[in-house]
């Protein structure tokens, strides 16, 4: 078995988490660790839950890229948002995003939790992901 772990380039580094890792044996696991509505500098890009939901999502696309897969390879997703954010508008990004996808995205399994608060005050939502290739 093989773990690898990745931060990409263009996504915030922190020494505290890896944005993904893979596990091979023989087929390839990755799991993306919860990414929030931050920027590659690590800055919350707004303080509403579309924006930062579009940001959060967009992050684990570009971890799920990093390590060789997509968002259609993604079985599970688990999503945390603060209480009291709408749901209704953190799909709507989502859905937003998927129109910029080159094919049409598969819907993976999800677990939603309300949650009363992330590491950083700010942070309205976190979504992780695990995908096989």
């Amino acid at each position: 078995m093989t773990i690898q772990r990745i931060n990409p380039d263009t996504m915030h580094k922190n020494p505290a988490f890896t944005q993904v890792a893979t596990v091979t044996n023989p087929s390839k696991w990755i799991f993306v660790g919860g990414q929030n509505g931050v920027d590659a500098t690590g800055k919350v890009v707004g303080k509403d839950i579309g924006s930062q939901t579009e940001q959060a999502y967009k992050n684990v696309i570009t971890a799920l890229e990093a390590a060789g897969a997509t968002l259609n390879d993604v079985f599970k997703m688990t999503i945390y948002l603060v209480e009291g954010q709408s749901l209704q508008a953190g799909f709507a990004a989502v859905q937003k995003v998927h129109q910029t996808q080159p094919q049409p995205v598969a819907p993976p399994t999800v677990s939603m939790m309300m949650v009363a608060g992330l590491a950083n005050p700010d942070y309205l939502i976190e979504i992780e992901a695990v995908a096989v290739v």
